[in-house]
């Protein structure tokens, strides 16, 4: 049968700037951002929690934008509620797109999101369908996101009672982290982000283990040049793999960043989001790390490295969920492997370790050596 076939490769740069300050008047960073190609139009969203935490930063977006002749605002920031609430309601989407149309952003303009990993997954998905993609800006404003997703190519919603069943491969025009937006959050916000750096250091960096294992302490008490080291390694090597993987859009099957999530996204759901990510990220490598262990795939001194790190760092093991039944009276955390397998489809496919700084996929799970990880995480938090 005649057919004709075409290679489409299509090329993405993406930027992640680090300042501080990034609404003073005298700060470039965002000016030179949106002066890339010439003076746009931008609209801004911004996350709710923060503009009631920094009830002055309104009106310093207003006045950053006023103090630059080539900036436009076509309007005050629109506010947008955060955390999981956001990405449980295709409604918040619905009203950012309003906005875009209303204030004719079109696609040589900017939506900017200003806020946590959950704000800024609504927002990109908004940015990435309206005009089929208009120019995303995000300043992210939790260590998870500066660490972690806010510097990735994915946008997400949640539906059908699973994490980001919805959702685009779209990868932001730029990406500024600024450390003082990090001042307002409380410890357990500060500490999420802590566990992406464990993650991505397990799979990709013993040198950068080593480092988080001496400056735990520091990072515990959230000194802050730790945890700005911290974070701008752990986007590096983010962004790294994201650009050298040879799958930025994840058409296999195979999703290393995504070590200990296939428990974390499901114990998620069973505490209504009581969990937060960060935590449940933390329990999902604790039990991947102890079923490596168990199927004499790690060895037994760098497992136990890799849970005393988390320990250090503040975070619990385990939460009573891991526990919880399903209607088939198994472990409900279980069908989280499914759950991870449907969502890219073809084969299962976990990462796992072989080593601190070496990561390896495995296409099958046992069961009992799961459980046998789940009762010892159990009783280690006792």
């Amino acid at each position: 049968m005649p057919v004709i076939q075409r290679s489409i490769r299509v090329g993405w740069e993406l930027r992640v700037f680090f300042t501080e300050n990034v609404f003073a008047p005298d700060n470039p960073v965002l000016r030179d951002v949106l002066a890339d190609a010439g003076p746009r139009k931008s609209m801004v969203v911004l996350e709710d929690s923060l503009a009631q935490a920094l009830p002055e930063l309104e009106h310093q977006i207003e006045k950053y934008f006023a103090a630059h002749a080539g900036l436009k605002l076509v309007c005050p920031p629109l506010f947008v509620c955060g955390s999981e609430t956001a990405k449980n309601s295709p409604t918040i989407v619905s009203e950012i797109q309003s906005h875009i149309d209303r204030h004719h952003i079109d696609r040589h303009s900017y939506l900017i999101a200003i806020g946590g990993g959950a704000l800024l997954d609504v927002a990109g998905f908004a940015a990435a369908t309206a005009h089929r993609g208009v120019r995303h800006v995000r300043i992210p404003t939790t260590t998870l996101s500066q660490a972690d997703s806010g510097v990735g190519v994915k946008n997400g919603l949640n539906a059908f009672g699973k994490k980001n069943f919805i959702g685009t491969f779209a990868p932001p025009f730029a990406v500024i982290n600024d450390f003082n937006l990090l001042a307002t959050l409380e410890p357990q916000d500060k500490r999420g982000g802590y566990i992406e750096a464990v993650k991505v250091a397990c799979i990709r960096d013993a040198k950068f283990f080593d480092e988080l294992e001496r400056d735990a302490e520091k990072l515990a008490a959230f000194e802050p040049d730790a945890m700005k080291n911290l974070i701008r390694r752990c986007a590096e090597l983010h962004l790294d793999h994201i650009a050298t993987s040879g799958d930025p859009f994840e058409t296999g099957s195979a999703r290393p960043l995504d070590f200990g999530h296939w428990a974390a996204h499901k114990l998620e759901q069973l505490s209504h989001f009581r969990i937060t990510h960060g935590e449940a990220v933390a329990i999902g490598i604790a039990l991947d790390v102890l079923y490596s262990r168990n199927i004499s795939l790690l060895e037994a001194g760098s497992a136990a490295r890799i849970l005393n790190l988390l320990e250090k760092l503040g975070f619990k093991l385990f939460a009573d969920e891991l526990l919880n039944a399903d209607n088939a009276n198994l472990m409900a955390v279980l069908s989280g492997l499914e759950e991870f397998r449907e969502h890219l489809g073809g084969d299962l496919s976990i990462t796992l370790l072989k080593a601190i700084g070496q990561s390896v996929e495995v296409h099958e799970m046992d069961q009992p050596k799961i459980l046998a990880a789940v009762h010892e995480l159990r009783g280690r938090g006792k």
